[in-house]
């Protein structure tokens, strides 16, 4: 028996009682935007997704294939009449049983969908201010460059912005330097200079960062570089924005008293949406 909100109930009633990733965040997952009966980016997504579970030593099933993680995201958006616009997440956890230490290295997988609104990647004409998140900092770590199910910062950051009337929260690491949004990488431009965090400093190996560092370097005029980013520099852009596979490229108006242009953030999402209509 366990007491479930007050009431004692047997515990083959709650699916959570033994759920490790309820118990202890013992999953790792991956979100993709799904358009015209299509996975965006479904080799990166697949990858990272196997890298992630690997880095956590979970088993990976042999039927576990770039094909059969399609199929299944996809006929659950078929299923659902999802396949023009929608966003989908699947979630990976360890089975049942143990304590800290699992009893197997096993894996179930979870998927659950939602519709989107636009197909194609837009940015809307509004401003979008952020600030600095400085409760909590991320660790320089392997783990943090994957998505694990511990977000414990990204939801009391997003508290934070709430209640502060914020679009959106920068989180620096342990050495108080920029590493991402509360929901993506930060890119920085300054003069013809791109630059975003390396992986080492504890963001996230973003999906749609591969797709920005690469779509950004067809542009003439723009160098792209890798560098840390110290709260300082963020005075000193002119352009700030964010980027995620949901949203594409959500350019950052506002930092405290600095307003930013968002030019290049348009010329980006323009050849991200021609890159997308392509493949």
């Amino acid at each position: 028996m366990i007491n479930f909100n007050g009431i004692i109930v047997s515990q083959d009633a709650n699916i959570l009682t033994q759920n490790r990733a309820f118990l202890y965040g013992d999953a790792v997952f991956e979100t993709v935007k799904i358009i015209d009966n299509k996975i965006l980016f479904l080799e990166d997504h697949y990858f990272r997704l196997m890298s992630s579970m690997r880095v956590i030593r979970m088993e990976i099933p042999m039927n576990f294939t770039m094909e059969y993680f399609e199929e299944q995201i996809l006929s659950l958006a078929k299923n659902n009449s999802l396949l023009d616009s929608s966003r989908a997440r699947i979630t990976v956890y360890r089975n049942d049983g143990g304590y800290y230490l699992p009893l197997s290295n096993s894996v179930s997988f979870l998927i659950h969908a939602v519709a989107l609104e636009n197909t194609y990647y837009s940015i809307e004409d509004k401003e979008y201010e952020v600030d600095l998140y400085k409760d909590f900092y991320v660790t320089k770590q392997l783990l943090s460059s994957i998505k694990t199910t511990n977000k414990i910062i990204n939801i009391t950051g997003s508290i934070y912005a709430s209640e502060n009337g914020l679009d959106n929260c920068i989180l620096l690491n342990d050495s108080k330097n920029v590493i991402e949004a509360l929901q993506g990488n930060i890119f920085m431009l300054i003069g013809n200079k791109l630059i975003t965090p390396p992986v080492s400093e504890g963001c996230l190996n973003g999906v749609m960062r591969k797709q920005i560092l690469g779509l950004a370097k067809k542009i003439d005029y723009i160098v792209v570089v890798e560098e840390v980013i110290s709260p300082f520099d963020l005075q000193k852009a002119d352009e700030l924005f964010i980027t995620n596979v949901i949203k594409g490229i959500q350019p950052i108006t506002k930092y405290r008293k600095k307003n930013f242009t968002t030019k290049v953030a348009n010329q980006l999402l323009q050849l991200l949406n021609e890159a997308i209509s392509v493949n």
